[in-house]
């Protein structure tokens, strides 16, 4: 049903490593790849994305890195989704896509209340913030 891409899952392992470190301390794209074990050209594209949508900072030289660039009580889940993916993931082909990609759309007994589910998946993301998680 419901799954989160690699990158996705990479990307929040990365934000939370770092909303977790100590204050102000900068965090390697290699050190979280060795210590969870991550493909690192995979991990630092990610990081990239989440630099540039401002949940990140990144600090450039010998002893760069990066750091959060808010509160991690300040950054919802679904917008760390968002930067990465460009969407929230979707539980149907027509809620994914559009009505058109299904054959049997006009017919369905249950796309109404799989959209209910969607719009509660979608509000849990929206209001768990990354502090939750850390």
């Amino acid at each position: 049903m419901l799954k989160l891409s690699k990158k996705v899952e990479y990307g929040l392992i990365a934000i939370r490593h770092i909303a977790a470190a100590e204050s102000g301390r900068i965090t390697t794209a290699k050190e979280i790849a060795d210590k969870y074990k991550i493909p690192y050209e995979l991990l630092a594209k990610v990081m990239q994305k989440l630099a540039k949508k401002g949940f990140i900072v990144s600090h450039q030289g010998v002893y760069g890195g990066y750091t959060l660039a808010k509160g991690a009580g300040e950054i919802s889940i679904s917008s760390i989704i968002n930067a990465i993916e460009g969407h929230l993931p979707a539980i149907t082909q027509c809620i994914a896509e559009s009505p058109d990609s299904c054959s049997i759309y006009d017919n369905c007994t249950i796309k109404n209340p799989l959209g209910k589910i969607q719009s509660n998946i979608e509000l849990v993301f929206k209001t768990m913030k990354l502090s939750e998680i850390v």
